[in-house]
């Protein structure tokens, strides 16, 4: 499928989905919306891909929302921005935090609003020096969407995500990796191979388990001791099943790199 505001390739269990409006510091419009859901649907289908890197091309990241997608005026109508977020963004943050294969995000720039929320939906963030996150909801009226208020309190703490999301002020990359918003921060001109390192890595990992851990951390929130732990006894017992992890354990006891096949 050609794609006009996103590059989407496949190599040697790599997906690489690329946001590429950089004149508009790649925001959002319906026509990416669109497009981006149909990457994110051969992500999921493809077992040959196992892992999913997402990244972008210019100066930013995703800037969020492109307001000039919707007609909005101080004195007249304005749109229904949750039929937006219902139809666009909500399904985008569910595609990407329960996609069973590692993501990796690897911002090059400036992000912002949305663009900031759906990086920290990611598993992994590498982030460019350079790079900044902000909240910049606060600034029009709005709350923090696409996870945002889910996602942001969980990675620093209820007291820095206050800050932040109601100041708006622009996050740098070293200080997010201080906070632990974010894995690492690489140099700029590191970024990408960086990101392609580590996607390397993991489309040779055990994919199905790695999904699985995925999964767990991300109801652990909601479960009580006694609820997480028989799931990880249920996880445990279906993974223990699989070829992955009868390859892994021969490899230890044989002292030679496993070849693992994420199934």
């Amino acid at each position: 499928m050609a794609f006009q505001t996103i590059q989407f390739n496949v190599d040697s269990g790599v997906a690489i989905l690329t946001l590429n409006r950089p004149d508009r510091l790649n925001c959002f419009n319906t026509e990416m919306h669109e497009e981006i859901r149909s990457a994110m649907k051969q992500a999921h289908e493809d077992a040959a891909i196992r892992c999913l890197l997402l990244t972008a091309n210019g100066r930013g990241f995703c800037a969020g929302q492109d307001l000039s997608d919707r007609a909005v005026s101080a004195d007249g109508g304005a749109p229904d921005l949750g039929e937006s977020v219902e139809k666009y963004y909500n399904p985008l943050i569910e595609s990407i935090m329960g996609l069973p294969k590692p993501v990796i995000c690897a911002v090059n720039g400036v992000a912002a609003g949305a663009g900031a929320s759906i990086a920290l939906a990611c598993d992994i963030v590498l982030a460019a020096r350079s790079a900044s996150f902000i909240q910049v909801f606060c600034k029009i009226g709005l709350v923090p969407d696409s996870g945002g208020t889910w996602n942001l309190p969980r990675a620093v703490g209820l007291v820095r995500a206050k800050g932040l999301a109601l100041l708006g002020d622009k996050l740098p990359a070293e200080q997010a990796e201080d906070w632990g918003l974010i894995w690492r921060c690489v140099d700029d001109d590191d970024l990408q191979r960086e990101a392609g390192k580590l996607a390397a890595h993991f489309a040779t990992q055990p994919t199905r388990g790695l999904g699985m851990i995925k999964k767990l951390l991300r109801e652990s929130s909601g479960n009580t001791l006694s609820e997480q732990l028989e799931l990880e006894k249920n996880a445990m017992r279906e993974l223990g099943q699989s070829h992955d992890y009868r390859e892994g354990v021969a490899a230890f006891m044989e002292k030679r790199p496993p070849e693992f096949k994420g199934e």
